[in-house]
Formats: structure tokens, sequence, C-alpha cells
């Protein structure tokens, strides 16, 4: 059979394994009787067991008595010449009558005579009463004499088979084109192969055949042995066994190890030649780079919710209806393979891919199709489904990697809202690759001390003063720089490293706040940290607060916590409570991005919050010029949304102080919008128009400054 050739038959297809070169020139079966010691020498290297190897010893045995009684080859079944075609017995003259033999043999001679006799019985019952079948063939390849046995595998008759030719029964497809010849000169002592046989019926009957070489006792060649015994059922079952092993049992699509070894041979394909054929273009899936692969990964959308509501079983059946609908309308023979990989995931995979054009009107096609509704136990059920597109060319990419990249693909498919395809983008799967480097790398960074705190001030519109400044976290990675908190914050939410993260910003804002309040006691400048909610779920936040503030000996009222508003005002009572319990120990509560999200005026007086952080967003249009002109002049656009921008401002100041709450605007840029955000009554505000984040010193140099402003002017007051 193809593939399981080794050795030196390689060349020989079909031919499994070469057994050691020791010619069959065995002593007289009269002094090696069947059964005793030699009887089962070969029988495991065949597999015929005694039977077989007392065939050969007799096959042998019977050409040496031939030639020590001054014979020529004998037939080994009936001990008559092979020369003579009638097999005359040696008793019979031409017309019957006994020849003039001369003089008269020794008696020596007729003692070998009658082992002759002996052994050819011998012989006779072994062959031909043997369960496995048997063939002896002449050196061109004509079966001189089968048994039973052998007749029985071809459904002919003994008599049918004599003197044909052996090839009209054995396929001769792997075969050697001369077996004879190779034993003869030695290439081979003894070759196996599995072949199949022609039966009468047309059937065909798998077979494994042990050939082997008879010799004389000069070693010279007389004819070949085949030992011939029937693995029909076993192949079946090996056949059974491989179908279920690369096939998906509910949908009878090819399985993922199906795909996987289709996918590598179209690449171990183009691997052969490290350069495009130079006709590279003109055939099936030939581009100018060379042969090129695609593969389309599509997953249902919603199927959960189909097993859910309905039960397993119907989304079985919806499984093996979508299944026939893609075998049927994207198979096709050698060049697309259509596989489930999984629960509700499918792939089409196409090995004469001409570029992604072609891939993705694929994919849309199959979207298409799947929209149809599929009528299943009753229930009309309407689906779509997500597919990532990846196509390159073979000499570009691996197996792996190009179902990592389709699997990645059909995530961006759902993420940008599913019932669609998506082709693979080389910078976001880069972008994609390096956010999950950032997340594994999350932890052992904060362990070896890679984070480190920037501050920013926030200034009183009022007075200009620095009342406090917000805790802005830093990434100093090793390889791609500083990162900032938008890079690896919501990383950290996602994979839960934000916990510890979080809990080391608290601990060290609070230690740096101490700091200030050590030096500058009469400021009681508060230091202002972000919260994220998956702190408040998966941690004591109100334990780690208290152990935060009592390590570092800051005051309660100096600590303010920044929570969004969509997080605060999120189901579950969880995150109020703990809130609750922080604004009864003393902390200041600031809602964060306040605006974009629920809004609910009326839930808003009954939280234990202090500050609004208005969103960036609110303070764009006060970085317009204040319009200018007359009112009754139709403004200009930029002057509308100024209007529309303050109006909304000074409206969300004034419910907030009738709340009892204080505002805080980000984002100032100029002293024009610090000055309009004073006028809408706005108290605190931070932006690059006061200062940049930095370094803990940046905020103590304003301190300092501030205070010895303040000690300057009381100087000259006190000497006026």
């Amino acid at each position: 059979m193809p593939g399981q050739n080794e050795g030196a038959d390689a060349h020989h297809p079909g031919v499994r394994r070469e057994e050691p070169r020791a010619h069959h020139r065995l002593p007289p079966p009269a002094l090696h009787p069947v059964g005793g010691a030699n009887g089962g020498a070969n029988s495991g290297a065949t597999g015929t067991g005694s039977t077989a190897q007392a065939v050969l010893e007799g096959l042998a045995g019977l050409a040496d008595l031939a030639h020590a009684t001054g014979g020529g080859p004998l037939c080994p079944t009936c001990a008559r010449p092979l020369s003579d075609d009638a097999h005359r017995t040696a008793d019979d003259g031409p017309d019957g009558a006994a020849p003039d033999r001369g003089p008269a043999a020794p008696q020596g001679g007729d003692r070998q005579l009658a082992a002759l006799r002996v052994s050819e019985a011998r012989l006779r019952a072994a062959f031909w009463d043997a369960g496995i079948g048997m063939a002896l063939i002449d050196p061109e390849d004509r079966i001189i004499e089968v048994n039973p046995a052998f007749a029985t595998l071809t459904g002919r008759t003994v008599g049918e088979l004599a003197r044909i030719h052996i090839h009209e029964i054995v396929d001769p497809e792997g075969m050697p084109h001369r077996l004879f010849p190779a034993l003869v000169n030695g290439e081979h002592d003894r070759l196996r192969v599995e072949k199949q046989l022609k039966h009468r019926e047309g059937r065909t009957v798998w077979s494994k055949v042990t050939v082997s070489l008879i010799r004389d006792a000069e070693g010279g060649p007389l004819y070949t042995l085949a030992l011939v015994e029937d693995i029909t059922e076993q192949r079946r079952l090996g056949d059974r066994l491989e179908y279920q092993a690369l096939h998906d049992p509910l949908t009878r699509l090819p399985n993922r190890t199906y795909f996987f070894e289709r996918l590598d041979a179209a690449c171990l394909t183009a691997d052969r030649s490290t350069t495009p054929p130079p006709s590279a273009g003109d055939g099936p899936g030939d581009t100018a780079d060379g042969p090129r692969v695609g593969v389309c990964y599509l997953d249902l959308d919603g199927f959960a919710a189909i097993n859910e509501t309905l039960g397993h079983h119907i989304g079985d059946q919806l499984l093996i209806a979508v299944a026939t609908r893609l075998r049927r309308g994207f198979s096709a023979h050698g060049t697309r393979l259509v596989a489930r990989m999984g629960g509700d995931e499918f792939a089409v995979l196409v090995t004469d891919s001409r570029g992604s054009d072609q891939l993705t009107e694929l994919a849309a096609r199959i979207l298409e199709a799947l929209e149809r509704p599929f009528d299943v136990a009753g229930h009309r059920l309407v689906v779509t489904a997500s597919v990532g597109v990846v196509e390159r060319s073979v000499h570009e990419t691996t197996p792996t990697d190009l179902v990592k990249d389709a699997d990645a693909t059909l995530y961006w498919s759902k993420a940008d809202g599913r019932a669609r395809w998506t082709l693979y983008d080389p910078d976001r799967g880069a972008h994609q690759l390096t956010r999950q480097l950032l997340a594994t790398a999350l932890r052992p960074a904060l362990e070896r001390g890679e984070f480190t705190i920037e501050y920013q001030p926030l200034v009183g519109l009022a007075d200009g003063a620095v009342h406090g400044a917000e805790a802005l976290v830093r990434w100093r990675h090793p390889r791609y720089g500083t990162l900032s908190p938008d890079r690896f914050i919501p990383l950290a939410e996602e994979s839960g490293a934000i916990v510890p993260l979080g809990k080391w910003v608290l601990e060290e804002s609070c230690r740096q706040a101490r700091r200030w309040l050590t030096e500058f006691p009469e400021t009681e400048t508060f230091v202002s940290v972000n919260l994220a909610a998956r702190q408040i779920w998966d941690s004591d936040v109100v334990a780690d607060v208290a152990q935060a503030l009592e390590r570092t000996g800051l005051p309660a009222r100096l600590l303010q916590l920044e929570i969004t508003e969509s997080a605060l005002l999120g189901p579950g009572g969880r995150p109020l409570q703990a809130l609750q319990a922080l604004a009864d120990m003393g902390v200041r509560i600031a809602i964060d991005d306040f605006g974009t999200g629920y809004s609910n005026l009326a839930y808003l007086s009954r939280l234990p919050v202090h500050v609004l952080k208005l969103d960036g967003t609110f303070i764009e249009g006060f970085r317009d010029p204040s319009p200018t002109g007359s009112r009754a002049e139709l403004p200009e656009s930029g002057a509308r949304r100024s209007d529309a921008d303050e109006q909304i401002v000074g409206a969300m100041v004034q419910l907030a102080h009738t709340l009892g709450l204080t505002v805080t605007a980000e984002g100032i840029e100029s002293a024009a919008q610090a000055e309009r955000l004073r006028l809408t009554g706005c108290d605190t505000a931070q932006g690059w128009y006061f200062a940049r984040p930095g370094e803990a010193e940046l905020v103590a140099a304003i301190l300092r400054d501030s205070r010895d402003g303040r000690e300057g002017g009381e100087d000259q007051g006190g000497e006026g």
C-alpha cells in the first residue's frame, strides 16, 4: 500500500519490509519432520504457524532429494518432474509401459526414494489442508498449483487457477514488475505486501501476501511460494476506525483533525520548492508568489440561546442542518473542505485560493446561505453567523498561524457586531498581540516595580490655589516605553490584575498625600484616586482603603475616590453599600465622567457622593471663542455649540450645588476656557493650562510657590 514502503523496498510501493536474506535450502525433511525441532522457526515472522514452515522445509527437502536421485526439478505436490507438462509418473513410459531403466538402482537409492515418497505425502497434506491460502509460482510468475484455501479466496476452483498469470488474480499495482528476478538476484529474500485479490464475483478481497523463494541444494531458484491471508474484515474495521477518527459523529463532516491534515498537506506540497514554480499564476490557486490558501472560519450567533430555550436536541438537529447546507453549497472535491471545528464552529478550507477577494466573496455567500430559515423539529429557526477570513501565500504562513489568525479574525467579527465577515488585518493583529502580551505581563510588572504614579493638580477656579491632585498611574514598560492608563487599565480590568494594581496605587497615593500634609499642613491638599468597578466586586475595597489610611497616617478627609457613573449606578447593591461605608469613614466620593452614563439625576440625590467630574466632551465647546455680534444675526455653528455647552454646564453646576456637590472640569487648555468655566460657577478644574501630569515634586513646587507668595504678601502688608 502507498506510504508503507520501508528500507531497500521503498522503490516497490506496497512492500512493507524485507526479511533477512536466509535462503531456503534446508536439509531433507526425513531429517527434520513436520512439527520437529525446526517446525515453527519462522512462524512468528510469517504469522502462518508451523504449517507454512513445514511447507517451506518440505519444498526445499524435495528439491534436495530430487537432486540426490539424479532427477530434475520436481513438482512439490506430486513429485513429478516439472519439465514434464503432463506430470507423468516415474514408472510410466510414453505408452504406459515401464521404461527400460538399465542396471538396478543401488539399495541406498531405494531408501532415498522411499523417504521422498513419505515426504511428498506429508507435504501434500500440509499444503492441501492448510487454512491459509498457498500458491506455487514459477519463474514466469505463472501459477503451478494452489491449495483449496487460495481458490476459495478468489471464488475459483483449483483447476481453474493452474498455469494462469498471478497478476490475473492479484492486483499488480504497487508490486515489483517481476518478483522472481528480484528474489533470485538476492535483492530480497522474502516480500510482504497487502494486496487486493480479484474475486470471481467482482468484489475485492484484501489479503496479506508473503512471497518466499525456494532454492535447490545448489542455491539455484526453483519457484516461489505465496502465502495469502484474508484480512478484508480487518481492513474494513480499520477503515471504519479511520473514518470515525477523522469525522464528526454528529454532522458527518470532516473534523478538526482532518481539517489540519488537509491544511498540512497543502502547505507541505508547497514547501517542496522554496521558490514558486516558473508557471506560477497559470494554474488554480497559483499566483506570482506561489500557491495560496484561505480559510473562512465561522461561528453561529446566539446558538447558546437555542440550546438553553429549545433544548440541546434541537440544537444538535440545527447543527446537522447547517452542516448539510454548508457541505452541499461550499465543498468541492480536492479544492474545498467544509469541516466542523467543534461546538457551533465550522471552517471552509480553500486550497486553491486566488486571493482575498475570492475568500471574502465566499464568506458573503456563506452568510447569505445561512440566513435562509431552517425548519427543525417543527421550529422555524433563523440564525446568523460571524465569519473570520484569512488568505495568504503558503510560503508566508504555517497551518498553526493560519488557524490562529482565522480564530482571532472571527473574534473581531463578533466584536464588530456579528452577522458579518471580517478580513484579517495585520495591523489589527499586531495590536491584539500587543494587548495580549501586555495583559500577560501586568502582574509580573507590578512585582518588578515597573509602575509609577504621576499627579495632576486640581485647581480652584475662584482662588487659583491647588486644592488637590489626581493620581495617574504609568507603566514604564522596558520594551514599549511609558504607557498611559488607557493602554493597560482596560486590560487590567479584564484580567483581574486591576485589584492588586489598584491597591498599590491607593497606598502609594495616600503615602504621598501624607508627605504633602506634613510639609504644607495649612493647605490640606487631598489626593484623588480612580477606583475600578472590579475592585468593588472582587475585593473588600472598604477594608483596603481603611488599611491604606492606617498604614500611611493620612486623614480620610484628604482621600477622594473617583468611580465612573456607569459602575456606580449599575445593577446590584454592593457598590452602593461599599461607597456608603467609605463616605461614613470620611472619604470623599466623586463621580467621574459624569454625563456619559445613566445620568439619573433623581437617583443622584440619594447617593453618597461629594463631587461631580464633568466629562471632557462638555468642555470642548468652551475652546471656541466666545460668541460676539448681534444676537439677531444667525450665529455660526461653532458659536451655537459654545452657547449650548455653556448652558448645559451651567445647568449641571447649578443642579450639583443645589444637591450640595462640588463640580470639577477636566481638559482645560487655555485661560479663556478657565474663565468661562469660572463664570458658570464651576468649582475646580484640571488640565494642561494649569499643569501637565508629573512627579509628586511638581505639586509640591506649586504648593511651595503659593506658600512663599502668601508669606511674601503678608510681610509687605506688615511693613506698610
